[in-house]
């Protein structure tokens, strides 16, 4: 039996944004496994959608309809799949937007939408979940979903950007804090390369999240094209998350390769401390 289904073959399984792209392939993965699957989506028709895939698979799931930007909510999920299950083995925090458009011009609205879905729902996430996670006195595994984007830079991508740094910072944080605290818990940091995902489709997210600029239809078709020609498998890329994760890395990656040669590119802003490069392919992305 592979190492993935030894320790996600039962238990629950919660992850949030799991009615499309990567957490419907990780709640798709997580049933493949065995594992009871909390699937947790502010679309109720897009998490009832996964639920009938993995329950078409011979898996077992349940859809919840959770808005992460509001702590509420996930306090609620927590004491529903508490209430109802007793446990939880695995926590992905993975709903997120993405947000297109020049710092300046991109509204309020959407501004606070990026920081509370991507960043505070991950934050309150754990918050809700850990204390009862802990009280059980179970192993588990929690995941945060960070990005390749957390070690570059990106105009008119800089709302979701930012997010992605601060979401990395906040799992190397809780990891330590986990070796304190309750070392039966272990912490995870995904970082998705470039996936085939609906991401950047245009309007994506508009309906949760309020309007971009009217120039950032640009930069999305071609970023869109760009991941849907060039991205890796997003099934294979879940798998992929679980194996890590099975194997208590803090560091999950879909294409490890790339991710060291972003962080590579980092680690040598940071040494030479120059100015940010505009490289001739980011200009093209957003040339609009």
């Amino acid at each position: 039996m592979a190492h993935d289904a030894k320790v996600f073959g039962d238990g629950v399984a919660v992850i949030t944004g799991a009615g499309s792209g990567i957490g419907a392939g990780l709640a798709r993965r997580a049933g493949a496994l065995g594992m009871v699957v909390m699937v947790a989506d502010i679309d109720e028709t897009a998490a009832q959608g996964t639920v009938d895939q993995i329950v078409a698979a011979g898996g077992k799931a349940e859809p919840v309809r959770v808005d992460v930007s509001r702590p509420e909510e996930l306090d609620r999920l927590a004491e529903l799949v508490f209430d109802r299950h007793g446990e939880v083995r695995l926590l992905i925090n993975n709903a997120g937007i993405e947000t297109v458009g020049y710092t300046w011009e991109v509204p309020t609205a959407r501004w606070e939408a990026t920081l509370n879905i991507n960043l505070h729902g991950v934050i309150h996430g754990v918050r809700a979940f850990v204390p009862r996670i802990i009280a059980t006195g179970k192993e588990a595994w929690i995941g945060n979903l960070s990005s390749v984007g957390a070690f570059g830079m990106m105009p008119a991508q800089t709302a979701y950007t930012v997010t992605k740094h601060a979401v990395q910072s906040f799992s190397e944080c809780l990891y330590l804090e986990m070796e304190l605290k309750a070392p039966q818990i272990h912490v995870s940091s995904i970082i998705p390369g470039m996936m085939k995902t609906n991401i950047f489709n245009a309007g994506a997210g508009s309906d949760v999240a309020g309007d971009e600029p009217d120039n950032a239809r640009g930069h999305r078709q071609r970023m869109f094209e760009m991941m849907r020609d060039h991205g890796m498998d997003l099934d294979e890329g879940c798998r992929l998350f679980l194996e890590q994760m099975a194997e208590n890395k803090f560091w999950v990656h879909s294409q490890p390769e790339m991710s060291r040669d972003i962080i590579a590119g980092r680690i040598a802003f940071f040494q030479e401390q120059k100015a940010p490069v505009l490289a001739e392919m980011v200009r093209h992305i957003v040339a609009d």
